[in-house]
């Protein structure tokens, strides 16, 4: 809510309490949308400092820093069919609730996202930072904020997968030096199809795909025929993805079109890193051989109008590099970097002092820590001790207590 006069007392740490109560009625706009929230005297509200008033990304800003914002749970089963790290979706299990920390580095990009002009070419982002700071959740921020405006996100939860375990490696029908993957792009136009459903019925091809000689799809018809081809003919899936990435590059920010793209890639340094996937003669495939790869490259570009180019650095997957390595030009390498220049750099650090203690607060009202030293004030200094605030560090510490 806006303009919410909360008095809380702080202790002499100055750390956050739990709870504040307001006793007076309130009368506030949320961006837009009216809310009234009326309290009478002798029954006090009681709300957790540690949560934003506010769940909707395009509202939040510096005076939410900090705080935790939910997504709906029709927004995570849509836009995040398979977009969300393993261990966040386990904890959105376990905790019965999607909520996400307002960080600094999602609110720079955001707010670079409302003042985007669509007829200048994208502008791309790049997230990055120490691991396990928090990269891919400033950047599924970002893209929920480009889904609740109605943008058309094209996501690649993690760039890696595709250079690494292939479970199945054809040579490409359409350039024989190439190699398709077809389980990996068929699931990528499933999740696809699920979070941009209401686009694929509008959006029309500008050129007619020719699959095999009894199939193809003609120019003008809804992309949607063009994703379903790839779905049920798995064996040019690989080509439909290229299409479906065609289509979309050359008609963003086209008067006639009526969506503006948000391209989002997780780990995208492994495009331009190397392979662990080999051949028949046991030589690694470089990564432009594949055509999935090849064709998210031209997305990387930034040629084409009408959206933005969302992106972060992962170590994890990052092959044959050292483990300390995170900055772009260490892992992006001089061909990756050279091809993502120009690029806004945004740095993701570990938490403040400020967010671990919302973070700590959270995991208390979840019921997250059991262990009752970790309730006491020299257990708190323990984890701070322990995790160095490193977002990732401290959940995986927290979750043994």
């Amino acid at each position: 809510m806006c303009n919410l006069d909360v008095y809380v007392q702080i202790n002499p740490s100055h750390m956050l309490l739990t709870e504040a109560t307001h006793v007076r009625s309130l009368h506030t706009s949320g961006c837009g949308q009216q809310q009234a929230a009326v309290a009478v005297e002798s029954e006090s509200e009681t709300f957790s400092v540690f949560r934003a008033q506010e769940n909707d990304p395009a509202c939040l800003s510096e005076k939410h820093l900090g705080q935790y914002y939910t997504l709906p749970s029709a927004h995570v089963r849509t836009l995040f069919p398979h977009g969300l790290p393993w261990r966040y979706q386990q904890q959105v299990k376990t905790f019965n609730e999607a909520c996400m920390m307002v960080r600094s580095p999602a609110l720079e990009v955001i707010a670079c996202l409302k003042k985007t002009d669509t007829s200048k070419p994208a502008v791309r982002y790049l997230f990055y930072g120490l691991k396990g700071s928090g990269k891919t959740m400033s950047l599924c921020h970002a893209v929920h904020f480009c889904y609740t405006q109605g943008w058309l996100v094209l996501h690649i939860p993690d760039a890696h997968i595709w250079v690494k375990n292939c479970k199945e490696l054809l040579p490409s029908s359409y350039n024989t030096s190439r190699f398709d993957q077809p389980l990996q792009a068929t699931e990528w136009l499933r999740n696809f199809k699920v979070t941009n459903e209401h686009f694929l019925s509008k959006i029309k091809t500008k050129q007619r795909y020719v699959w095999t000689k009894r199939e193809s799809t003609e120019e003008g018809s809804a992309l949607g025929e063009l994703v379903d081809q790839g779905i049920t003919r798995v064996k040019s899936s690989s080509d439909v993805v290229g299409a479906v990435m065609k289509e979309l590059r050359l008609q963003s920010g086209q008067p006639e079109s009526n969506f503006r793209l948000a391209v989002a890639v997780d780990g995208v340094n492994a495009l331009w890193g190397r392979s662990t996937i080999k051949k028949e003669d046991k030589s690694a495939v470089d990564p432009e051989e594949l055509t999935l790869v090849y064709n998210l490259r031209k997305l990387m570009k930034n040629d084409w109008t009408g959206g933005a180019i969302i992106t972060t650095l992962s170590q994890t997957g990052s092959l044959y590099t050292s483990k300390s390595a995170h900055l772009p030009h260490e892992l992006l390498g001089e061909k990756g970097f050279d091809n993502m220049d120009p690029f806004i750099p945004v740095s993701v650090p570990n938490y403040s002092e400020k967010e671990f203690e919302s973070c700590y607060l959270y995991y208390m009202d979840r019921h997250w820590l059991q262990h009752p030293q970790s309730h006491t004030e020299e257990g708190k200094k323990e984890l701070v001790f322990l995790s160095n605030r490193n977002p990732s560090m401290l959940e995986r510490i927290c979750g043994s207590l």
